[in-house]
């Protein structure tokens, strides 16, 4: 999916604000997208790191080399692409600042939408003195990296929070202060007898995994399934503090395009959605579907949604028995079984 500030990250360039990297030359690119285009002349290696399963596999459809996470140091420069989450375009820049040498130059680019004027202005009152340009409806922000990064570093990484006192979560991840009211409500429905594998699916740091293996003890086997990269480390932290005798396993994993390769006794969800998005319940519809081929026969789903959300015709053809356990002002709590 291209967006037009891709090639605002790219325009300081284009114009020579900055100049050009040559061969032998190291960059970074944080929050990379596919689509985009490197101006004539730019001759540095990149490191392209994007832990967002879909675009990751979007990136490697384009013939690049994504990684998930940052590898490396002493870059000679970093690009990095804002997104809509404050906490996630701050330490995106704290980790370029740890990362590229002393002197070299770091580039941010977005839109309104995500945030760019806040961000530049946050680098600004660090002392890092950023120059900026509009270009594509976007603007891009430029600044050369210091000798000292301490302050600048500490002010913009993110601090882990805790939530409940046994979830350790951080900005970035979906409801990182605390646990999704939908997801409690799903939580609260959960069984006290199961005994079998179940599947997380959209596991986030864990929540609803740690609920179900604390509700029902002898749960044999948790899998976990997680799009964000970053999210899925922190469930593994999560599930290790909270159930170190659980086993368990993760997958990075894209449900609506990558399905399971094994059957569950039990899959759970909180699929994603945003309120007054039309075409965000496509992603719930995509995960229902894949959760029909994983429960094996005899198994059940159960996951929690909008309760203006019409997931229940889908369900129906998809499972053998279908039904309501619960709602509430603004979530309800569906089951199926196979």
């Amino acid at each position: 999916m291209s967006r037009e500030t891709l090639k605002t990250l790219f325009y300081p360039f284009v114009t020579e604000a900055v100049a050009l990297p040559g061969e032998g030359e190291r960059y970074l690119f944080l929050g990379a997208e596919a689509g985009f285009v490197k101006p004539e002349g730019f001759a540095a290696e990149l490191t392209i790191v994007q832990g967002f399963r879909p675009e990751f596999r979007r990136l490697e459809a384009a013939r690049q080399s994504p990684v998930p996470v940052i590898e490396g140091d002493e870059f000679d420069g970093a690009l990095v692409l804002a997104g809509k989450h404050k906490g996630l375009n701050e330490n995106r820049v704290a980790e370029a600042l740890s990362r590229v040498r002393a002197g070299g130059v770091v580039i941010l680019a977005g839109s309104k939408e995500d945030g760019i004027q806040p961000l530049r202005k946050q680098v600004e009152r660090l002392g890092l003195e950023p120059q900026s340009m509009p270009k594509y409806h976007g603007i891009a922000v430029w600044f050369y990296v210091p000798s000292d990064v301490t302050a600048a570093v500490a002010a913009l990484a993110s601090k882990p929070v805790m939530v409940d006192g046994k979830f350790e979560t951080y900005p970035g991840l979906f409801s990182h202060m605390h646990a999704d009211p939908g997801s409690e409500l799903l939580a609260s429905r959960f069984p006290e007898n199961f005994d079998g594998n179940a599947a997380d699916f959209g596991a986030g740091w864990g929540y609803l995994s740690v609920m179900l293996a604390q509700k029902s003890p002898r749960t044999n086997r948790i899998d976990l399934f997680e799009a964000n990269y970053d999210a899925l480390e922190q469930a593994k932290k999560n599930l290790a503090s909270n159930c170190p005798s659980l086993t368990t396993r993760f997958f990075w994993q894209d449900l609506g395009a990558e399905p399971t390769k094994e059957k569950y006794d039990l899959v759970i969800m909180n699929p994603p959605f945003h309120e007054g998005h039309a075409t965000e319940p496509a992603i719930g519809e995509a995960m229902i579907k894949t959760a029909a081929d994983a429960v094996r026969s005899g198994g059940e789903l159960l996951m929690v949604a909008n309760r203006g959300l019409a997931y229940e015709p889908l369900l129906a053809s998809s499972f053998r028995q279908t039904g309501e356990t619960c709602r509430n002002a603004r979530y309800k709590v569906l089951w199926a079984k196979k």
